[in-house]
């Protein structure tokens, strides 16, 4: 079995770009991801995620995309898993290349969600959640994430500025990401005076819904040999649970994520991810998500999370880097594009490539994505090419 490489990676701006389309989006980020002499022949099979909000195309958009690109003939299947789906998709080029069904493989996603309106766009973010007794009983995307960081609050004790630190973090990493959504910084204490969107979350703890498209270029290890940047997957590991979140033993942790960090980093041979690690890029659309990822994947004990973000560890220059990107609270969160837009920011941090973002010579990275509030959760251990057999 092969071992698989990023050797391309590329996302459009992340924002409100009503002059766009799903397909000129994909455009963008594809080319970012491929050299300007480069053989779109070469490439056997794309995976591309996508929710469909608003309901645009679809049946077949995975054909409407590669047909596009000009990418003719070659196979398209379209991944779905609510704001999981681009991470799935890279996953899918990976099992294709390690199992030797293709050599080369486009993976990523797309979403337009700016174009509807405020309500429309609620009842498509509703539809990652349990749908009869979630999404119909009234309850939102937020008031579900709302939920979680009250019992988690409440549970460990934590004073709710942990989240505001988690906010006031990523919108810095954010406002040097040209790319970004929410390119602006804000203190701790804007985010703690902000407006209430649902108890105890205010507009600064929640992600935008954005407009935006990012892809990779999967090749196997004979193919990577002729790039000149390559990015070895190292693990992958994926899990699914209860779709609502009512039906779960707990309320402060996201199970799934934790069994797919679990076998990721059993393959990838991490022991301690947070000394193995240099940087991670993780689910973060409600602030309290990114706490509970620390948690889940093993960078601090069950209710410890909130420190490193208070204690400044997850700071862009603290000893675990987290979301260098913005994460999508300030890059941004078009659904189906996420987890490929994280693959991009491990991509560029491992091949010295993320401008003022760009951290010393990172040697292993990490990216988590997550489905609706944890029905779904996949994550990624990369390494630098030359590291550990890379």
């Amino acid at each position: 079995m092969t071992d698989a490489y990023i050797v391309g990676a590329g996302q459009s701006a992340f924002g409100s770009y009503p002059e766009e389309t799903y397909r000129s989006l994909v455009r963008a980020a594809f080319e970012r991801t491929v050299p300007d002499s480069f053989d779109t022949d070469r490439i056997d099979e794309a995976y591309l995620g996508t929710l469909g909000v608003g309901g645009r195309q679809i049946g077949l958009p995975g054909p409407a995309v590669t047909e596009y690109l000009g990418l003719h003939g070659i196979p398209c299947t379209r991944v779905e898993n609510a704001c999981a789906a681009s991470g799935f998709a890279l996953r899918q080029a990976v099992m294709a290349v390690e199992s030797g069904m293709a050599d080369l493989v486009l993976a990523g996603g797309v979403e337009v969600m700016t174009d509807t309106s405020a309500e429309a766009t609620k009842y498509w973010l509703g539809v990652s959640g349990e749908t009869e007794w979630e999404r119909m009983a009234g309850t939102t995307f937020t008031g579900v994430y709302a939920q979680m960081a009250d019992a988690y609050l409440r549970e460990h004790g934590v004073d709710r500025r942990a989240l505001s630190a988690v906010a006031a973090k990523n919108h810095a990493n954010g406002a040097d990401n040209p790319k970004a959504h929410l390119s602006f910084t804000c203190s701790v204490d804007d985010a703690e005076s902000a407006s209430v969107v649902a108890d105890p979350l205010t507009l600064y703890h929640c992600c935008p819904t954005s407009d935006g498209a990012a892809t990779v270029l999967v090749a196997s290890e004979t193919v990577a040999e002729s790039f000149d940047d390559r990015v070895r997957i190292a693990g992958v590991g994926a899990s699914s649970d209860h779709v609502g979140l009512f039906d779960r033993e707990t309320y402060t942790a996201i199970p799934a994520s934790e069994r797919a960090a679990t076998t990721a980093y059993d393959r990838a041979g991490v022991e301690t991810p947070r000394s193995a690690l240099d940087f991670a890029e993780v689910h973060d659309c409600f602030a309290i998500a990114e706490l509970l990822a620390y948690e889940d994947l093993g960078f601090a004990d069950r209710g410890a999370g909130a420190t490193l973000a208070t204690d400044g560890v997850t700071e862009r220059d603290g000893a675990l880097p987290v979301n260098t990107s913005g994460g999508l609270k300030s890059k941004g969160h078009p659904i189906g594009a996420t987890g490929a837009g994280q693959a991009v920011e491990a991509f560029d941090q491992l091949t010295d490539s993320a401008g003022e973002r760009q951290l010393d010579d990172p040697e292993r990275g990490l990216t988590h994505n997550v489905g609706g509030s944890g029905g779904a959760a996949v994550v990624h251990v990369f390494e630098r090419a030359g590291v550990s057999g890379a």
